[in-house]
């Protein structure tokens, strides 16, 4: 998608950013606007220009409701249109991004003019439009057959191909990743439909954009194919780039840069390659050898490591795993030669070059997973249910233990100006932590405060005498206290937690004990999930890690956050293990300068879902008694906003007495 200016901007045309977010500028004078002239966002926008005209990068922490997106936005928009340089903005998710796009954009437009500004997402994003003409109905089961025929519909009078065009298709249909447009089935100029890809158009479109609005996974999955092929990149080049929800960045990294191989991979594959050679000569010997190969890996990951439920494990006893499952594994890999032979070897066969590269691609990541003796990664194997009553999933990993050097590199010395900006990037109003992890070296530093009152509008409620998470009597003593602030807020509240099966056990235990309506996360989409709390009167939801971050719920329907613990990343996670290792070993300390602050950030995140307007109030509680050791505690306590905080219940009715039921 994109928007459309023709217009040859001249100084003259566009206010300098102190005009534009000044109290008598066009953002005042915006109609229909309530604006408060914020010296936090005019100082932020500043510092944003300064970046992209001058350098140094610029990391900052942006308080919620500073305006920050604006101040980023609009000196980058400036910039881009004077200089005729582009800029790249990166979201955390694709909610923000097609906000700026759908909202932000057409806000500044409507200020000042249309501008060349697109917007791209990952290539499972988009429909592939051969894909979806070569399914066989017949072939399809009947919640798939009436999703197609949406498709069938959408297909004739979309521009995009966007799947977010179409809001009410299932989110876990299992028609869509036959028909959308991944790497790993296209087959490029070979396609009939090439001339009208999606995907293609979308990249044109970027290509004569001022600003294009991406989201992080996009980013770096480009800048990982970049590192291997700088030919294969997705993003036009451009002279600077905001990463907003910079907080995000390491484990968006990690993940984009690490390598993986599934049974799931593996069955797709075969089955691709059993519809193409439908018909050919060596049909039968081909499936018998897709066949082999699908049994062969299965047979493999009988012997992983980890437990036979959901779990993420450290494989660190690959060679001995090797010599015991040699056979299995030198049969699996045998296999893929076959196949990759046999593939290469079709020459009229359309899509072949595709099969070929994926099984080649397959059997490298293979090796490496197995064989490699590479030190800044850490090897893993994870089970995954793909949902209720789903086949489990397993999954060979390798996750990159340190990336800085990496970011450092590719990043900050490649683009001229990088801006870091989000609520929660600081720990005891410092950047140490994010500059450690992300390899930044010269960069500015800026904290904006957040315009809201805290000290009037929030209470944090730390429970007198609760027990160690860790004890056995936790539970019973966090179900007292969750009873009673549910109570005291009339429900209205989000009650996050660490653990999955914590939330379960809690759910259950309080379901029909109160009269509101409780909301589990799980039962139905994320989406659907945060509209009924929306729109249900006194609702409780009961959320995990999803529910921390990018949810905005203003008003009275949403008075109260009760946390049940420190948000420490689970002790046994392979990452987090690999990487407190490598910081020991460099003579620094993983809890304090790894766990602690990865915590901190997050809590910071969870804590912000309450207060999101200057009319907002309620009530924040803290179960977990860590959070006043006398240690570690106060890294915690110091990277919060000024709350007040109180110990006794009592206080907390006062408080709320003054909240609307």
């Amino acid at each position: 998608m994109k928007r459309t200016g023709k217009t040859k901007w001249t100084e003259a045309m566009l206010p300098t950013v102190a005009e534009f977010f000044s109290p008598t500028g066009p953002l005042a004078h915006a109609g229909g606007l309530l604006f408060e002239y914020r010296p936090g966002q005019l100082q932020m926008a500043l510092r944003v220009e300064k970046s992209l005209l001058e350098g140094p990068h610029l990391v900052v922490e942006a308080g919620t409701g500073t305006g920050k997106t604006l101040a980023y936005m609009y000196p980058s928009l400036r910039y881009s249109l004077l200089t005729g340089k582009r800029i790249i903005i990166s979201t955390g998710t694709k909610g923000l991004q097609e906000q700026l796009f759908y909202k932000d954009v057409p806000f500044l437009e409507s200020l000042l003019g249309p501008f060349d500004i697109c917007y791209m997402k990952g290539r499972s994003n988009y429909l592939c439009r051969q894909k979806l003409y070569d399914i066989k109905p017949a072939s399809l089961t009947p919640d798939e057959n009436r999703e197609y025929k949406v498709l069938v519909n959408w297909e004739k009078k979309t521009e995009t191909g966007d799947r977010a065009e179409i809001p009410a298709f299932p989110e876990k249909s299992t028609l869509w990743p036959r028909v959308d447009a991944r790497t790993d089935a296209c087959i490029g100029k070979e396609c009939a439909s090439f001339e009208r890809c999606f995907v293609s158009e979308m990249r044109s479109r970027a290509e004569s954009s001022n600003l294009v609005i991406i989201n992080h996974h996009l980013f770096f999955t480009d800048l990982a194919i970049k590192m291997k092929t700088e030919d294969a990149s997705i993003l036009p080049a451009a002279h600077a780039v905001v990463f907003d929800e910079a907080h995000e960045l390491e484990h968006v990294a990690s993940d984009c840069f690490g390598i993986s191989v599934s049974n799931r991979r593996i069955g797709d594959l075969a089955r691709d390659i059993r519809q193409a050679i439908v018909g050919t000569a060596r049909a039968n010997a081909i499936v018998q050898a897709a066949a082999r190969m699908v049994d062969r890996f299965a047979l493999l990951c009988t012997g992983l490591p980890g437990k036979v439920e959901p779990s993420r494990v450290v494989f660190g006893s690959r060679s001995k795993f090797l010599q015991e499952y040699d056979e299995t594994y030198e049969g699996v890999l045998s296999s893929m030669k076959y196949l990759h032979l046999e593939l290469s070897n079709l020459e009229d066969l359309e899509g072949a070059e595709s099969l070929v590269s994926r099984t080649s691609q397959l059997y490298g990541e293979l090796r490496y997973l197995l064989e490699s003796k590479e030190e800044n990664a850490v090897f893993w194997v994870e089970r995954r249910l793909a949902g209720p009553g789903a086949q489990m999933n397993v999954f060979i990993q390798a996750t990159p233990i340190d990336v800085a050097e990496t970011l450092s590199s590719s990043i900050f010395e490649r683009y001229n100006s990088v801006v870091l900006a989000s609520a929660t990037l600081a720990v005891q109003n410092g950047f140490s932590h994010v500059r450690r992890s992300l390899g930044i070296t010269e960069a500015d530093e800026m904290i904006v405060p957040s315009i809201f009152d805290y000290q009037k509008q929030a209470l944090l409620y730390v429970p007198p005498d609760m027990p160690d998470p860790r004890d056995p009597s936790f539970f019973e003593s966090a179900k007292k206290q969750v009873l009673e602030l549910l109570k005291i807020s009339k429900g209205r509240a989000f009650c996050l937690f660490t653990s999955y099966e914590l939330m379960q056990k809690m759910h259950a235990a309080l379901e029909g004990e109160l009269p509101y309506p409780m909301l589990l996360h799980g039962t139905m989409t994320r989406k659907e999930l945060l509209e009924s709390f929306r729109t249900s009167k006194n609702a409780v939801l009961f959320g995990t890690s999803s529910f921390w971050q990018g949810i905005d719920v203003q008003g009275e329907q949403l008075s109260c956050v009760i946390i049940d613990r420190l948000p420490f990343s689970v002790p046994s996670d392979p990452i987090l293990q690999a990487r407190v290792k490598a910081i020991e070993t460099r003579g620094g300390s993983g809890f304090f300068d790894y766990q602690v602050p990865k915590a901190t950030i997050a809590l910071k995140q969870g804590f912000g879902r309450l207060i999101r307007s200057t009319t907002d109030r309620g009530i924040l509680a803290m179960l977990d008694p860590r959070i006043q050791h006398p240690g570690y505690g106060k890294m915690f306590t110091e990277s919060l906003p000024p709350y007040r905080v109180t110990n006794e219940i009592e206080d907390l009715r006062t408080f709320m007495s003054g909240c609307a039921a």
